[in-house]
């Protein structure tokens, strides 16, 4: 098992079932970090590789569904609920919320261990994404004040003539900036290009449209 090694972060109060669940998930390769509370796991440093929170439903003092709540829109991993009071309620608001699963005691060690796969997944995909995404703002900082001007116009339909027109530049002069924009963002066409403004959230603004250039 490496430092690299996915980890695991089980917050349950009874002890019996904190030491079986790691032994199961150290059985298969993977790291374990565990927590008696809600409280104690919010005071723990944010996991730097792909990792999922396994977390009970009845805890002393916040419970799992309200720190599921509290976790809302943090940078946190992908929840999966294993609980031995699980309700439809319960179970409906855990989802809806955005948790993997939601699994009841008793659980085979197939559907828990698939379900913590899916939740390490997910946080892998996540990971790539905000990965590509700051390299990709990384790409945009290196842009010109002029560039930045033309890259909403080019993705936006524009002719090349008319995207000239609107910044009162030579069509020559706008094709120049053109290559530099594809280039610098390491676009292969225009349409990745747009692709990534959109990703960007680029505001795409113009008073004029035309028919995209090949």
């Amino acid at each position: 098992m490496t430092a690299e090694a996915p980890i695991v972060l089980i917050v349950e109060d009874d002890a019996r079932a904190r030491e079986a669940l790691g032994e199961l998930l150290v059985a298969h390769g993977m790291r374990v970090a565990v927590y008696v509370s809600a409280e104690e796991y919010a005071r723990a440093a944010t996991p730097t590789v792909p990792a999922c929170l396994l977390l009970d439903v009845e805890l002393p003092g916040i419970n799992g569904l309200d720190l599921q709540a509290e976790l809302t829109g943090a940078d946190h991993p992908p929840i999966v609920f294993l609980t031995g009071h699980g309700d439809i309620p319960s179970s409906v608001r855990a989802i809806r919320h955005g948790a993997v699963d939601f699994l009841t005691k008793p659980c085979s060690d197939t559907a828990l261990m698939a379900a913590i796969e899916a939740a390490l997944a997910q946080d892998r995909r996540i990971r790539a994404e905000r990965a590509e995404l700051e390299r990709l703002r990384a790409r945009y900082a290196m842009l010109t004040p002029r560039e930045r001007q033309v890259l909403p116009l080019i993705v936006s339909g524009l002719l090349n003539k008319q995207a000239a027109a609107e910044l009162k530049l030579s069509e020559v002069t706008l094709q120049v900036h053109k290559r530099n924009v594809l280039r610098k963002m390491g676009a292969d066409s225009l349409a990745d290009l747009v692709r990534i403004a959109l990703w960007l959230r680029i505001p795409v603004t113009h008073s004029r449209r035309g028919k995209r250039e090949a």
